[in-house]
């Protein structure tokens, strides 16, 4: 999914073993990104400039940095951002946080999901390439910061389906970051937590192969404004901000239900769903998930589930075609 935010350094690198933010990037040192340069104790908003649009302008990503005293359609992450830089007293701030409220510009300007420059998802194209296509180029100059970045946050939503709000942990289970970037995810705290590598290009499996902790925090499943996932989100950033010692409090860190895979469900045939489960509910191997009838009621598919799990994400439409994409179990459960 495209990013849309990041927060990022601190005065200490975490151990693996502490609990580890749109995009996002929290960082030890830096307080400049393009034009926006904070003093100590000040905010700044400008722009990374990052190519030109097709009149030959110049166009650039909206960037916010904070200092210490001492994918276009995915608007939730967005929505996070807006709430979170209002309230960041650099006061009381201890690092660095530099947030970049809209990654995938030009999506953005048009209300789609991906880049309609190059038809690329945003979220495929790291750790980019500063002479390749308009992705490449926006996800080097982004990626220029996020390595240098103490954590990042890589703010997603789930765009047109219904979806828990999850946190997304990406580098794989056999990575050397991984507990680390399970810490976060847990600090972060959704309450759910997929645990399964993504593919190539997304920042969440990226940044930790240059050594940073790294998240993909999917905040529910809306076209536009979803306030339950924003407010989720807000509260996420603000848990690792003080989980991290970027502010002084405690972060509430509660246990996590976490999927390592999915279970996907298509339907044999066209009609209408009937959902049996909501969001988050536990389902078992052999309970109807589904049923699809005719527009007259009529019964003409009962899908059960394969395994035991959840009811993770759903289609929001109700009528489907033979085959369509219906619902995901989140499987190989546990709680950390």
């Amino acid at each position: 999914m495209p990013p849309t935010g990041r927060l990022a350094s601190r005065e200490s690198t975490p151990s693996a073993t502490e609990p580890l933010k749109g995009d996002e990037f929290l960082c030890r040192t830096m307080t400049s990104v393009g034009t926006a340069d904070a003093s100590p104790g000040t905010v700044d908003t400008g722009r990374l400039e990052v190519g030109e649009t097709r009149d030959g302008s110049t166009f650039g990503l909206p960037v916010a940095v904070a200092g210490p005293l001492h994918d276009g359609d995915e608007l939730n992450g967005v929505g996070v951002v807006r709430r979170v830089v209002p309230r960041i007293d650099p006061d009381e701030l201890a690092g660095t946080v530099i947030v970049v409220g809209v990654v995938n510009y030009h999506a953005f300007q048009v209300a789609e999901h991906r880049n309609p420059i190059d038809d690329t998802k945003m979220n495929r194209a790291y750790p980019g390439d500063e002479n390749g296509t308009s992705s490449e180029r926006i996800a080097a100059a982004t990626y220029d910061v996020a390595r240098n970045a103490d954590l990042v946050l890589d703010l997603h939503q789930g765009s047109t389906s219904r979806m828990i709000d999850e946190v997304r942990v990406r580098c794989g289970r056999r990575h050397r970051l991984h507990t680390q970037c399970l810490d976060l995810a847990k600090t972060f705290g959704c309450g759910y937590v997929l645990d399964q590598k993504g593919p190539d290009g997304q920042l969440a499996r990226v940044a930790p192969s240059d050594g940073v902790p790294a998240v993909d925090p999917e905040l529910g499943g809306a076209v536009g404004w979803d306030e339950a996932s924003i407010a989720k989100g807000v509260e996420g950033v603000f848990n690792v901000l003080r989980g991290y010692d970027f502010l002084s409090g405690d972060p509430g860190i509660e246990a996590q239900t976490r999927a390592k895979t999915f279970d996907q469900y298509g339907s044999p045939v066209g009609g209408l769903v009937r959902f049996h489960h909501d969001l988050g509910d536990r389902v078992s191997a052999d309970e109807t998930l589904f049923e699809v009838t005719d527009v007259f009621g009529e019964l003409k598919a009962r899908i059960t589930a394969d395994n035991d799990g959840i009811f993770w994400r759903s289609r929001r439409l109700p009528q489907v075609a033979t085959g369509e994409y219906v619902c995901s179990v989140g499987k190989t459960v546990d709680t950390y």
